[in-house]
């Protein structure tokens, strides 16, 4: 497979995972910034802008911090890169541009996405429909899987898809466990700290998961844990990089392998230690260190298999 075709497809998953990765981190946003608080402080509204790094774009764009203005921005706002409006508009440009390396039924549930929100663009999308908004770009991210996952060959096509999406994925699950620990040090009061885990769990889809495994009452270690070691857990760390690991193996390729051999290190430590041996530092740090590695494997990624040699 030619290197620009490999990256067509790997940046076309990553801006639609991104989407969707959005629309949730809002979701819990909107979900938080209900809650009663005790002071005027505005933690929970900052915690898209800290995961994107794009406070400094919002307040050239914005004079106030709350909600609306934080949907507006991050759901259609074009001078916003990391914006769903965005991200769809550079997955479309990177499907348009490896259309034949697609199926019909794969490149139609992408345009065909694209066109409604353009439609939405035009007439204008308020924060009072906000949950319906979500569901949607939840929704039309699901169809695409299903759409590659029905229809696509098993080969490197699918492989550098997915390779796109499960970096992206466990990126955001990792700056959300982050944010989650930053705002519960921020405020220990046990009613909002369970608020706080029963939303980031109903952000990546793992409520249930928890509820299944777990059969208790939610508790910070037991949500971390399932988030970071649980391989059920289809969005833990550790789902994520076995399954990486996979299609690094997929693709395949001889000699050197920087790529995989940092992803196998990363799993490793990953599949053979305790949630207590890996946060012995402070779970804080933890994350800041996973993100780091998880940005040398994307680094090593681009450079191996994407850039023209």
């Amino acid at each position: 497979m030619l290197s620009r075709t490999a990256s067509g497809l790997y940046w076309m998953a990553r801006y639609l995972e991104r989407a969707e990765n959005i629309a949730r981190v809002l979701d819990v946003t909107n979900r938080l910034s209900l809650m009663p608080v005790r002071n005027s402080h505005d933690d929970e509204l900052r915690v898209p802008l800290n995961l994107t790094s794009t406070s400094e774009l919002f307040w050239t764009l914005n004079d106030k911090l709350a909600m609306p203005q934080l949907f507006t921005f991050f759901v259609l706002d074009q001078r916003n890169p990391g914006s769903i409006f965005s991200c769809w508009e550079a997955a479309w440009n990177n499907a348009h541009a490896v259309r034949g390396s697609l199926s019909s039924e794969v490149w139609e549930s992408i345009n065909s996405s694209w066109i409604e929100l353009r439609k939405l663009n035009r007439k204008g999308v308020d924060s009072r429909g906000a949950d319906a908004f979500f569901d949607w770009v939840k929704e039309r991210s699901h169809l695409f899987r299903g759409a590659m996952f029905g229809t696509l060959m098993r080969g490197d096509a699918m492989s550098f898809i997915r390779l796109g999406t499960l970096l992206e994925r466990a990126d955001c699950t990792a700056r959300l466990l982050d944010v989650t620990q930053y705002l519960t040090r921020q405020d220990e009061d046990s009613v909002r700290e369970y608020y706080r885990l029963d939303t980031l769990l109903r952000s990546v889809s793992a409520r249930e998961a928890y509820h299944t495994i777990y059969k208790q009452q939610l508790a910070s270690a037991s949500v971390n844990e399932l988030l970071i070691l649980r391989e059920e857990s289809p969005r833990s760390l550790r789902s994520c990089l076995e399954e990486i690991g996979k299609q690094l193996d997929l693709i395949g390729g001889s000699g050197e392998n920087r790529p995989r051999l940092l992803v196998t290190i990363l799993h490793a430590a990953l599949r053979f230690n305790s949630y207590e041996t890996l946060i012995s530092a402070g779970l804080h740090d933890w994350l800041r260190n996973f993100l780091s590695d998880l940005n040398d494997i994307a680094g090593s990624i681009q450079q191996t298999y994407l850039e023209a040699k």
